[in-house]
């Protein structure tokens, strides 16, 4: 800054000072100018401008002095890095959600200002049970919205964990992380397994209560478990059918099916009890599950009474297999014989349209009503003809009854019109015989 006073001695001696509480400071430089320069670091964050007033100041009686203000302005570098809100974040999400669903939103912001401000969120590459994190979550790289990109299930993977990092678009960019761990909730998706007794699919198996068997006699157990978490795992157990639901129950929550009387002799050997397994889910699932109590003293009664019920019940399959296919059996043969009558049928009329057809006409003379050499009664020889080919016996000729004579008479009053009197009796007799 240039500053003058046209005073001399003392009047014309100036001093110059800035306002209070700015980093500057005012230097005399050489006679008459003074540098404005910095006292301490700038930080366009805390105080992106300055109004700096400089007061100059003579030393006569009385002081005058002059002013001015400078606006200064502090441009921006990129010094700061995106600072996430969080150093770390958890989220919820029920499993067997839709793929794409919204998860969790992260944010980052940066001091800096315009490009050197703006965010861009990045997923870091990592492995969740030895697959790729990018094929459970994507991260929206301008809103920070964390998407999932398959659908979870509790079971297999109860929770993970990544890091998101934001990155901002200063030159040379600089970024943060923070960790994102996502907790996946459980549902009611799965029945509830029994792991005893086995239900198996051809052999029996029977719990044996003895007829002494007191009140409170442990005949099985029904054990069961549910691989959901929670309430939804909880079991309860209830007697759905018996053939005597006076004879036994079943623990609420223990599973025990136990006597609640004294077993008679009058009570039936085979007991076939259904007892179904529910969990505590919001909808409740359930799973059935069959126990046979054979109520017998010695081993081989349990024994008859349980082979002939599987017997029976193999002799039926067996039965309804073989019947079914008899049916088949009979349905094939029957759809085949049809069909090569039909065939048959249909090559033996080609067959006689062909020979109809192609056959040459035999025409046949018969000699005895011939007269060769015109010196017989008639004026004109007149002869029959008669054709005949090699399938002549289905033809529709017929023949009159045979004379000893063989005469041709020709009426003279008629138009041309030959009626014929006799025929030769051999040719009654054999048609065949005037091909050969």
């Amino acid at each position: 800054m240039g500053v003058h006073d046209p005073d001399s001695d003392n009047n014309g001696v100036v001093r110059c000072v800035r306002s209070e509480n700015i980093p500057f400071v005012i230097i005399s430089t050489t006679n008459g100018f003074y540098s404005l320069v910095t006292d301490s670091d700038l930080d366009r964050e805390r105080a992106s401008e300055y109004n700096i007033t400089v007061t100059c100041s003579d030393e006569g009686v009385p002081s005058l002095s002059s002013s001015v203000t400078l606006t200064l302005q502090i441009s921006d570098v990129n010094d700061n890095a995106p600072v996430f809100e969080r150093s770390s974040y958890e989220a919820y999400i029920v499993e067997n959600n839709t793929p794409g669903l919204s998860v969790f939103t992260v944010k980052a912001r940066d001091a800096d200002w315009n490009q050197n401000a703006r965010v861009s969120y990045i997923l870091e590459d990592s492995s969740v049970n030895g697959v790729p994190v990018s094929s459970y979550v994507s991260v929206s790289a301008d809103s920070g919205v964390i998407h999932a990109v398959r659908s979870f299930d509790y079971e297999q993977t109860r929770d993970f964990q990544f890091l998101v990092k934001a990155q901002d678009g200063g030159s040379p960019p600089l970024s943060s992380n923070t960790t994102v761990k996502i907790m996946i909730q459980d549902q009611n998706d799965n029945a509830p397994q029994v792991l005893y007794p086995v239900q198996t699919g051809g052999s029996l198996v029977a719990e044996i209560v003895p007829r002494s068997a007191d009140v409170g006699y442990l005949v099985s157990k029904v054990v069961a478990v549910d691989v959901d978490s929670g309430q939804n795992s909880w079991l309860s157990y209830i007697l759905q059918k018996a053939p005597d639901r006076a004879l036994f129950e079943v623990g609420l929550q223990n599973g025990e099916i136990r006597t609640i009387r004294q077993v008679t002799d009058k009570d039936a050997v085979k007991q076939r009890l259904t007892v179904i397994v529910e969990d505590n889910g919001q909808p409740s699932r359930s799973a059935t599950v069959i126990v046979n109590v054979a109520v017998a003293d010695s081993f081989p009664e349990v024994l008859s009474e349980f082979t002939d019920f599987t017997q029976d019940k193999e002799y039926n399959d067996n039965l309804t297999f073989y019947l079914v296919l008899a049916l088949a059996v009979v349905s094939f043969l029957f759809i085949t014989c049809l069909v090569v009558i039909i065939s048959v049928k249909i090559y033996r009329w080609r067959q006689s349209r062909f020979y109809h057809s192609n056959l040459p006409v035999i025409p046949y003379y018969p000699p005895r009503y011939s007269d060769t050499l015109g010196t017989g009664t008639h004026q004109h020889v007149y002869n029959y003809d008669v054709c005949r080919t090699t399938d002549s016996r289905k033809s529709d000729c017929k023949f009159g009854t045979a004379n000893s004579q063989n005469i041709l008479i020709m009426d003279p009053g008629s138009k041309g019109t030959m009626q014929r009197i006799q025929c030769e009796k051999s040719i009654l007799d054999e048609p065949d015989s005037l091909l050969e």
